[in-house]
């Protein structure tokens, strides 16, 4: 019987917790449009997939960012989408920081495709200071390749490398009869 009831409230637990996704997402999905905000810094870009291209003029749409203090889609900045049938977006840069709407309307519809609420914050851009590069580029390579080291400096290694060569080849012939001193 304590197995059962285990199990059971187990069951239970799982139960509400695949259901807990499903319920937080349930009221986004009501209130959700036909377009995507999002904020970069001080630029506020829009996509929807909800326009089509209008035959004539090659317009998808446009769309409009309002502030909190205007009230219809002709009184905010408006910028042309542009994109493909799968994608349309738009952008507005240099947006002061403040609560903004974004509303789109497509071409060939009078009512939006979309709108959507959006808070620009104060840019957090780092600041890039200018460095010093290097002259010679980057001296990557076969070591000493890049240098010139004149002809005694090459000489001297070549004669080292001679020597190393005779040494070997002396050594492993003594090596190969072992009744020689």
């Amino acid at each position: 019987m304590r197995t059962f009831q285990l199990l059971l409230r187990s069951g239970l637990t799982v139960t509400a917790a695949a259901a807990l996704p499903l319920a937080l997402t349930a009221g986004t999905a009501g209130a959700a449009s036909g377009i995507s905000v999002s904020t970069t810094g001080t630029t506020v870009s829009v996509t929807t997939s909800a326009c089509s291209q209008n035959r004539t003029t090659g317009v998808w749409g446009t769309g409009s960012l309002l502030t909190s203090s205007q009230g219809s889609f002709a009184e905010g900045r408006k910028a042309t989408l542009a994109g493909t049938t799968v994608s349309q977006s738009t952008a507005w840069t240099n947006v002061t920081p403040g609560t903004y709407t974004v509303i789109v309307m497509c071409q060939n519809a009078s009512t939006p495709a979309g709108t959507q609420s959006v808070i620009v914050s104060k840019s957090t851009t780092p600041t890039v200071t200018a460095t010093a590069s290097p002259t010679r580029g980057v001296m990557g390579g076969l070591g000493g390749a890049t240098k010139d080291y004149g002809p005694l400096t090459l000489a001297a290694g070549g004669g080292l490398v001679g020597v190393g060569v005779i040494a070997t080849a002396w050594f492993l012939r003594r090596r190969a009869k072992p009744y020689r001193l």
